[in-house]
């Protein structure tokens, strides 16, 4: 099967001081999953009983290409987890959808167990590929709520987009079915967009919103594509974050 070709590309780790580059408080993270495998990430805390983050990345790339998008939350006083699958940066193992999904839950139990943070103050996170990721997650454990940017139903419902309806199962494992999770899931959420995302068009993200159960919020972002939504968002975008955060916490 493709999957390493169509679905995960994750970057190898380029070793710099990261903390000292960002100015960001970055905590490494080591943490065991299933399997054997060893995860890493980064705590970047935001103080005592502010809103943590959960960070389900996408398909490409590794935990040091947010950290831009991270420095702007963590200015606003919210505290994220982010980590890498298994096989992304330092991350040990090959990515695999189960696979993923047991690297996030670890996440999650590590943010419960070791940094004792309760679930009325969590928020799962998830882009793109992470976007299943953060379902699955909230489908199994607690939270405040649920924030989803630039979510596709399943990887099929892409291969119709982009390859005219070729089944996925033909030549991918992976099935990443978002839309069959949302409906186990009754936690706040918030949907988020780019209007000109070409990658994964907005009716999709749309398709995702309107299978979700209430209490839901619809966000697109004017003018943003699949991975500059937060730019081009700006501080509108911000806002609605910390709108839909400070609501679900209350």
């Amino acid at each position: 099967m493709l999957d390493t070709l169509f679905v995960f590309q994750p970057a190898a780790w380029n070793e710099q001081q990261w903390a000292q580059n960002s100015n960001l408080p970055l905590e490494d993270v080591w943490l065991s999953a299933d399997g054997g495998v060893r995860l890493f990430g980064w705590y970047i805390d935001a103080g005592p009983n502010q809103p943590v983050l959960l960070w389900c990345h996408g398909n490409a790339g590794n935990i040091s290409h947010r950290l831009r998008n991270i420095s702007e939350l963590h200015r606003r006083g919210v505290s994220i987890f982010i980590f890498d699958y298994r096989g992304y940066g330092q991350s040990t193992g090959k990515p695999s959808e189960v696979g993923l999904y047991q690297d996030a839950l670890a996440a999650y139990d590590f943010l419960m167990t070791k940094k004792n943070i309760t679930p009325n103050r969590l928020i799962i996170f998830g882009r793109s590929l992470g976007t299943s990721v953060a379902c699955e997650v909230a489908r199994q454990r607690q939270a405040a709520g649920l924030i989803l940017e630039g979510a596709f139903p399943s990887i099929q419902s892409m291969a119709d987009h982009h390859y005219l309806g070729l089944p996925a199962s033909w030549f991918i494992d992976s099935t990443f079915n978002l839309e069959e999770k949302l409906s186990q899931i009754s936690l706040p959420l918030l949907v988020i967009h780019g209007e000109k995302d070409s990658v994964v068009p907005m009716e999709l993200g749309k398709y995702v919103f309107e299978a979700a159960h209430e209490p839901k919020r619809w966000y697109p972002v004017r003018g943003a594509g699949h991975n500059d939504v937060p730019f081009v968002g700006g501080s509108a975008y911000f806002q609605q974050l910390l709108s839909f955060i400070q609501k679900v916490m209350s």
